[in-house]
């Protein structure tokens, strides 16, 4: 028996998922008003769908909601970015901590698999395949030594801080030129992370934080230059 309210669900979540990467790649700007009139053209859905998009995008800050007058993309600022790349280096911190604490030899082969793969990107046809696939691979190895912690609790809260912070990254991944230099710097940071997680050493929680602050100076001179600082 199907299952009428299914098409509905895939519209609203279609709607959702495209609207959310326009946001995160800035095709729509901080404080932009978004018209429904202009999302209807651009994804081709109906009033209904986006609205339940929007809605959740609310709930996610990625939007803001005005009384009677629509809604509108979220503001940036140099003072949310730091609140933001904070909370995930201190929440990273500590799961890093549980993961060494709790993670058996499966997490480790997972751990040890992701970053294999993210060793292997090293020159694609263009740079933004190139920074894509590195993206990809380098969220998965974290998610790979987050999973360690085996706490479902944590690693939504690590979610809801990532998709906040993916406005802010995506400034950061369109101003870092991969270069054969870059990549081998990144390659020698993670593999530092790797070997001192699998060994369990206490300096990795610290490690972890530092390198997830390390965009912090690059994306704060993005935004000082968009006249967001």
């Amino acid at each position: 028996m199907s299952n009428p309210e299914a098409p509905r669900e895939n519209l609203a979540r279609t709607a959702y998922q495209q609207l959310k990467q326009d946001i995160i790649e800035s095709h729509f700007g901080p404080g932009e008003k978004l018209l429904m009139s202009g999302l209807k053209s651009r994804y081709g859905l109906g009033v209904s769908p986006l609205r339940e998009a929007l809605s959740q995008l609310v709930s996610e800050r990625l939007v803001t909601a005005e009384s009677q007058r629509g809604f509108r993309v979220s503001p940036m600022s140099v003072a949310e970015l730091r609140d933001i790349y904070d909370a995930r280096a201190q929440l990273e911190g500590l799961i890093v901590e549980l993961a060494m604490a709790r993670g058996d030899d499966l997490w480790e082969a997972g751990v040890v698999a992701a970053h294999h793969a993210l060793a292997k990107v090293t020159h694609l046809d263009s740079v933004e395949d190139q920074l894509n696939q590195w993206d990809a691979r380098h969220q998965a190895f974290h998610q790979a030594v987050a999973a360690g912690c085996n706490s479902p609790q944590l690693l939504v809260v690590r979610q809801t801080l990532m998709d906040q912070a993916a406005r802010y990254r995506h400034l950061w991944l369109k101003r870092t030129v991969f270069s054969e230099r870059a990549l081998a710097d990144k390659q020698r940071e993670h593999q530092g992370l790797l070997d001192a997680i699998l060994a369990r050493r206490p300096e990795a929680a610290a490690m972890m934080r530092e390198h997830l602050q390390s965009p912090v100076p690059i994306i704060t001179r993005v935004l000082a230059e968009q006249g967001m600082g």
